[in-house]
């Protein structure tokens, strides 16, 4: 029998049910030139995304340097093929002429940078992209800032000559106005009126203002200029510190059980319907994932980040441990502890939340005049 060998050009092609299987085991980084293969490859990797292995919300990393403000690096990762990437701009991520202030995060999907000169602000997935904006009218040091809707919310934070520790301001991306002052915070939240002791969460066009310690919340409504509450989003006494979040589309707290030295439990409760209705737990992180974040040493404070139905969490004295938990069905968590890639002596880290999407992904590789570099790590 003599065998037959077909040329290159002879080989059937991979295409249909195989690509789009084949696609759904390569990194979402890597799919990006294969989009530019054909059409045929095109359409698979889309629908690979679509029906086979959906894109999942990223955890992304901003490094700041101590000895410079400039910002050149940035680390995400990515839960879908749970891989870390680098992304490295050759210019600054936030591209100015001089030093900037401290890149700050508000809200997981926010990221924004205040001085008695300026406001930046970046919304893209990525956060490459940065918009400037006249400062606040009040010189504020550790403002409580949250995006609702198109407007950008600022309060609190004032420093202490300001006549006004309480005072709130607004200013809409779209209109590009200055800003608009806005009623007062309420006169109970005086003592915690900065973003250290106030975590915010936005659902719709609400704004929700939680004292972490102990679980004292206000609601804001930019649109009516209202303020409602006091509710008690404390899910139980034996929670001693609140995190609140918008986890698929629902408020959500992540509650700290126990007491400060002895956290025992990290607990997931969500708001029913609205607030006053009652609160049902999601889940509890594994209790060796607990013992992971506390590290040598105990839990400084919580920093959580929500995006989509993600919520990653960690100890801000235990530099390289994570803990991401992905709530499936809207009642199943999933929990998976991550080494941090992104820890480097000297920088101090950032951190948001991406809801990426390839078409972010293809935008990146061409941002502007600037090349940036995006590289899958191995750990």
């Amino acid at each position: 029998m003599v065998a037959i060998h077909k040329s290159p050009e002879e080989e059937a092609p991979i295409h249909g049910d195989v690509l789009e299987a084949i696609f759904s085991l390569v990194p979402l980084i890597h799919l990006v030139p294969s989009c530019h293969v054909s059409k045929a490859w095109n359409s698979a990797v889309f629908s690979s995304l679509t029906h086979v292995k959906q894109i999942k919300p990223w955890l992304i990393i901003l490094s700041q340097t101590t000895l410079s403000s400039r910002v050149n690096i940035a680390h995400a990762y990515d839960p879908r093929s749970h891989s870390w990437i680098k992304i490295t701009k050759h210019q600054p991520l936030i591209k100015k002429h001089r030093e900037i202030s401290t890149v700050r995060s508000s809200h997981s999907t926010l990221l924004y940078t205040i001085s008695p000169s300026e406001f930046t602000f970046s919304l893209d997935a990525l956060h490459l992209g940065w918009h400037q904006a006249p400062a606040p009218r009040v010189w504020r040091v550790d403002p409580i800032v949250a995006l609702v809707g198109k407007r950008v919310v600022v309060a609190g934070g004032a420093c202490d000559f300001e006549d006004d520790p309480l005072a709130v301001e607004m200013y809409d991306t779209e209109n590009h106005r200055d800003w608009i002052m806005c009623p007062s915070m309420p006169a109970t939240l005086k003592s915690a009126s900065a973003s250290t002791w106030i975590s915010v969460a936005v659902v719709g066009e609400t704004m929700y203002m939680t004292e972490k310690n102990s679980g004292l919340t206000y609601s804001f409504n930019p649109i009516t200029m209202n303020w409602e509450g006091p509710y008690d989003l404390r899910p139980d006494e034996s929670v001693f510190y609140s995190v609140t979040g918008l986890l698929s589309e629902k408020l959500t707290v992540a509650g700290l059980v126990g007491e400060p030295g002895n956290v025992r439990e990290i607990i997931l409760w969500a708001v029913k319907e609205e607030l006053g209705s009652g609160m049902e737990e999601i889940g509890s992180m594994p209790k060796e994932m607990v013992e992971k974040l506390k590290g040598d040493s105990e839990f400084g404070s919580v920093e959580v980040v929500w995006v989509g139905n993600f919520v990653y969490l960690r100890n801000t004295l235990v530099l390289d441990e994570l803990v991401v938990c992905e709530v499936v069905n809207g009642n199943m968590c999933e929990w998976r502890s991550v080494k941090n890639a992104a820890v480097d002596s000297g920088t101090r880290m950032v951190f948001c939340g991406g809801d990426v999407r390839m078409e972010d992904l293809q935008r990146a590789v061409s941002f502007g005049e600037q090349t940036i570099c995006m590289k899958q790590l191995e750990m």
